[in-house]
């Protein structure tokens, strides 16, 4: 019985490690935008218009931005995409294990966002400054 393939010499082993490491980037990439996108559908896109409108949610937005920037080690250029979904997803979870729920978006009185809110934001406009929603 011959191991390898066909034009591989028997015995010796068959190099796939780079094929798989490069698929599992890809998806990892892939389930990351896919994430970040669903959070800016989700709570992003009305937030972002609605820090755009208000000097204190935009203030606060930015600070949130900073501070998730500075726990994911990169404070200059921003979080990559898997970084910053990992994150995203991080703080989704806590809030579900709080059982904190966030209204409609169509209710929510921004000038008195909550943390988990204004932070949710900070992870969208970190997204969409990166290209990654």
């Amino acid at each position: 019985m011959r191991s390898g393939f066909a034009g591989q010499p028997a015995g010796r082993p068959v190099e796939l490690g780079g094929m798989f490491k490069d698929l599992a980037e890809a998806t990892r990439h892939t389930a990351a935008r896919a994430t970040l996108n669903g959070l800016m559908t989700w709570l992003g896109e009305s937030g972002l218009a609605a820090a755009a409108a208000s000097a204190g949610l935009q203030a606060a937005v930015d600070q949130h931005a900073a501070s998730v920037r500075d726990a994911l080690g990169d404070p200059e250029h921003g979080p990559n995409a898997v970084a910053l979904a990992s994150y995203a997803t991080g703080v989704r979870d806590a809030l579900i294990e709080a059982q904190w729920q966030l209204p409609p978006t169509s209710e929510l009185d921004w000038s008195k966002a909550e943390w988990p809110t204004v932070r949710l934001i900070a992870i969208c406009t970190l997204a969409r400054s990166a290209g990654h929603s």
